[in-house]
């Protein structure tokens, strides 16, 4: 069976209509609304005056979270550390009664006979200030395995001239200025400095060597942590006047430590800016 389909008439009068306007030509060239007639696909309306609106964003639109003001950038970019804040001010760098008081070839004790008040730390005198955090970082580095023996501590004035002399005596004035402080030069003095030692190699103490011991790796990582520093280090003898020492440690307090630290200061001198370098005279 063959079902036929009628086609589709206009009315009378749209047919009518129709027939007027193809004879006036104005239906010439164009195109029923959405017949795809060239020129009027979406990607050519997209071009097109006035067709912006249906296939393409309007002037001005936003892409979401790029608002007015708001920096597409601005979350990724990293902020900038705050430097450390500590007030350089709050001790002296000259009296030798101030836990920051710079001692070196330049820097004499001031008065040369400065006999600070003392406590003893494992058979040691140390200044009282200093105690606590020599006495923990010695348990802290009994904990973790490493024994850590004390070597020298305070030394005054007499004491001191007898150890000079003694290099002297071995070695020349000139090269006993290499590796000792001349009396009243020395940071011992203070109360402030100590010597440790390596129970494992202690034919490493008061030697380069030192560095180099189990005992010596752990002094140079933990330090700073409890207030010291190595005071003098290879990288710094040109400021400090002496050579790498490892086992000479300055007790500068905790905030200090960590200010040099966190700053990349390597010596007192950089931070107080107090000259270093040989002996003036």
């Amino acid at each position: 069976m063959t079902t036929y389909f009628a086609r589709p008439t206009l009315p009378g009068p749209a047919a009518l209509v129709l027939a007027t306007l193809l004879l006036t030509g104005c239906v010439s060239g164009a195109a029923y609304e959405g017949s795809p007639a060239a020129g009027t696909t979406p990607e050519a309306r997209a071009e097109q005056p006035g067709t912006a609106g249906r296939d393409a964003e309007e002037p001005g639109a936003e892409e979401p979270g790029e608002g007015p003001g708001e920096d597409p950038d601005a979350e990724s970019a990293a902020e900038p550390a705050a430097p450390p804040s500590i007030d350089l001010t709050k001790h002296s760098a000259t009296d030798p009664a101030s836990p920051w008081v710079v001692v070196n070839k330049h820097a004499p004790i001031d008065p040369v006979d400065h006999e600070p008040e003392l406590t003893t730390v494992r058979g040691y005198l140390v200044r009282p200030d200093a105690a606590p955090d020599l006495t923990a970082f010695l348990e802290a580095a009994d904990a973790d395995g490493v024994h850590l023996t004390l070597r020298s501590a305070y030394r005054g004035y007499p004491k001191q001239a007898e150890v000079y002399a003694g290099w002297v005596a071995q070695l020349g004035a000139a090269e006993a200025d290499e590796v000792s402080a001349r009396p009243g030069y020395s940071e011992h003095q203070t109360g402030l400095a100590v010597d440790v030692g390596s129970t494992t190699r202690p034919e490493c103490d008061f030697d380069p060597c030192f560095g180099e011991t189990v005992e010596g790796r752990w002094v140079t990582e933990h330090a700073e942590a409890f207030g010291f520093l190595v005071r003098y280090t290879p990288g710094n003898a040109v400021v400090t006047g002496y050579g790498p020492e490892a086992w000479h440690l300055r007790w500068v307090g905790r905030d200090l430590a960590k200010y040099m630290r966190d700053t990349g200061a390597t010596t007192l001198e950089e931070v107080f800016d107090v000259p270093g370098g040989g002996y003036v005279r």
